[in-house]
């Protein structure tokens, strides 16, 4: 399994930005992770991960528990996170998502955004490999 977390925007707390390539880089001890920059206007993640499942971050998607987010990692295929920009994500890729889901019901950059998806993708990787971490 590799993990994608793609996001719209420019970086621009770089501190921020170091807190979620950390977890991303202790994600990679458990599985392939990567984090980058997208222009949706000239990425499409269903083009270039046909297969994986793509879940959409939205303030107005399914609020889930840790435990809930960490079964999302027993299957077998790649798993693709899109954070949206300023703007949020564009309108036509809502309805495509295989799950569109809500890190808060309050609104938050979305740099720090990462942060909270990087962390709970280490969380997750480290619960099922019965890494003491998540304790």
């Amino acid at each position: 399994m590799k993990i994608f977390l793609y996001f719209i925007g420019k970086t621009r707390d770089r501190h921020a930005n170091a807190m979620s390539e950390e977890y991303i880089k202790r994600s990679t001890r458990f599985a392939k992770c990567e984090m980058r920059e997208i222009d949706p206007t000239r990425f499409d993640p269903w083009e270039k991960h046909p297969a994986a499942m793509k879940v959409l971050l939205d303030p107005a998607g399914r609020a889930q528990d840790s435990a809930g987010f960490t079964r999302l990692f027993d299957q077998p295929r790649d798993i693709v996170f899109v954070i949206g920009g300023a703007d949020g994500l564009p309108k036509t890729w809502k309805p495509r998502g295989d799950l569109v889901l809500s890190l808060s019901a309050m609104t938050m950059p979305h740099e720090l955004a990462r942060v909270v998806l990087a962390e709970q993708i280490y969380r997750a990787l480290t619960t099922i490999k019965g890494h003491p971490y998540p304790r």
